[in-house]
Formats: C-alpha cells, structure tokens, sequence
C-alpha cells in the first residue's frame, strides 16, 4: 500500500535565483524528498522511478520524467512558485478526522448572537417578529434551567432531526415525551407545526403565486385578475365536486396550481449581511486571478 510521508522543509529556496547555490541545494533536497516516497512504491529496479515535473512549463503534468530530466527542467526553467505543497511527490496535507471534525463543532449556543446580528431587525417585515425573536433566545427552557432558552433548545433539536433524517411525525412525538419528562412550567413546543414557528423569523420571506395548471401562465401582473387561463382556458381553482361541464370554471376555493416564489433580493441581503460571507462572495470579482490559465472551472471554455 503506498505511503505519504509528511515534510518540514525549508521552502525559501523557490524563489531564489536559479543560479544560486541555495536553489541548486533546494532542488537536489526536493528530488531526494520525491524519490524517497516513490521508493516506498517499490518500483520495478530495472527501471528508474519517474515523476511528475513541477517546473513551469510542465507544471505536474505527464508525462511523468526521469530525476535527471526534472533537474534539468528546474534548473533552466524554474519550478511553479504556487507549488508549496508537493502534493504530487509524496507530500500530504494534514486534514482532521472525522471524530475530531464532530467534536470540534461549533455550538449553536455560541453562535446565536452572531445569527441575531447576521439577521438584523432591519431584515424583518413586522417589528414584533423581531422582538419574539430575542424574548425565544431570552426565556429559560424551564423555570430555573440555566442551560437551555426555548430558542436554543429547538436549534438543537431541528439540528438533531436534520442530521438523523426524522419524520415530522416522529418530531412531534419526540416533543410530546420532551414535555412530560421536563419540569412543570416548561415552554417546550408540543408539536412539529409549533416548533417550526419559533424558528420562522429565521427564515426568509416568500410569496405564493398562482400558475396555470398546464404551465401557461402566471397569475400575476396583467393576469393577477384572471379566473381563467387565456391560452388554454383551465380553470385557475380547483373545480368542485358538484361541477358538471368541464367548460365551466370555478370562480372561488384553492387554486389549481401553486409557484412558490423566493424573493432573490433579500437572499442577497442576508448573504452579505455577514462580512465574511461577504468577502468570499466578492472572490470572484476581487481576487480570482485572470491571467489567461485555467486556475478555476470558470477559466474553461465549457464554463464560459
């Protein structure tokens, strides 16, 4: 089974001069560095180990080439100055492990005044939402429970649900026992509906929209009086059990068809209300480089 072994080494010699003894030395430690890892791949011995070339033209890319060839490539032409971790020859970028990636989560309790400030009263259509909002994260689960607020405690257990894959059926059942194992007083939601609303100032608004039942059209602007569709005539309600004529159409009740529409404005606002969400939404157009390589999928023709 092949092996990566792990390196500290000096990595200043890449950009000294190519005629410079220290980048010589740099290169020489580099080659040994890859050729002790491909060791560990105990190549045929008739035939020397070969490797992908990092200089700048070849820029790890095969065909693979011999220890010499490569020092020959570095030494004329310079090795890629991005190329600081050699993944290619052996080296391994330390990652955390699963156990340590669930153990080192952030709590929800922690990041709760951040989601508060994040959100914003601005973001709110109505001022009291705001204000049920901050009384949830306020109020002890219990009279007395110092480690829970009605608003922490169902993040925890939507984030418990979410994780597992429950039903919303098992959720409220879940909640039920909660409130009967709990002490008297306690504000824990009895059901799934009731816990949805606590977290409903969370989410972002939406807006419903008729649509035709065949697709044609939407009930809205010039059509938002319509009790019918002008291309296929359908019937923009549902039609009733007593309706005889499929002719006839339903002037009141459900509708046939329902769009549910996300308003992208104040997805936008809520995205860059946060600075470092922000920056990383800006990359693309402040710190992407441009120079005619492909350094991202969007530097593709295909993308383009």
């Amino acid at each position: 089974m092949h092996k990566f072994r792990n390196v500290g080494m000096d990595r200043s010699w890449m950009r000294a001069n190519r005629l410079s003894t220290e980048y010589r030395h740099g290169v020489m430690e580099f080659l040994q560095f890859a050729e002790s890892n491909a060791e560990l791949e105990r190549p045929p011995p008739e035939f020397p180990p070969l490797f992908l070339c990092p200089c700048i033209n070849c820029a790890n890319k095969e065909p693979k080439r011999t220890k010499k060839e490569i020092m020959n490539h570095l030494i004329c032409d310079g090795i890629c100055q991005n190329y600081t971790q050699w993944i290619w020859h052996g080296e391994v970028v330390a990652t955390p492990s699963v156990s340590h990636r669930e153990s080192g989560s952030v709590d929800i309790d922690d990041r709760l005044e951040d989601m508060m400030r994040d959100i914003g009263e601005d973001s709110f259509k109505r001022a009291h939402v705001y204000e049920t909002l901050c009384s949830d994260k306020d109020e002890p689960l219990y009279p007395g429970c110092t480690n829970f607020t009605r608003l922490s405690a169902v993040l925890k257990l939507f984030n418990l649900k979410a994780k597992n894959g429950w039903t919303d059926k098992s959720f409220t059942e879940l909640l039920e026992l909660l409130i009967q194992m709990l002490p008297e007083g306690n504000v824990m939601p009895n059901r799934y509906y009731e816990a949805k609303k606590v977290l409903c100032p969370m989410g972002l608004e939406y807006e419903k929209i008729h649509a035709c039942p065949n697709d044609c059209i939407l009930y809205r602007k010039e059509f938002v009086n319509y009790n019918h569709c002008p291309t296929c005539k359908a019937s923009r309600y549902k039609k009733k059990d007593g309706d005889s004529s499929d002719d006839e159409v339903t002037k009141t009740g459900p509708p046939a068809k329902v769009v549910w529409y996300l308003p992208i404005i104040s997805r936008f606002k809520r995205l860059f209300a946060n600075a470092n969400d922000a920056k990383n939404l800006r990359w693309h157009a402040e710190e992407r480089k441009c120079d005619g390589q492909i350094r991202h999928v969007a530097d593709s023709l295909q993308w383009k």
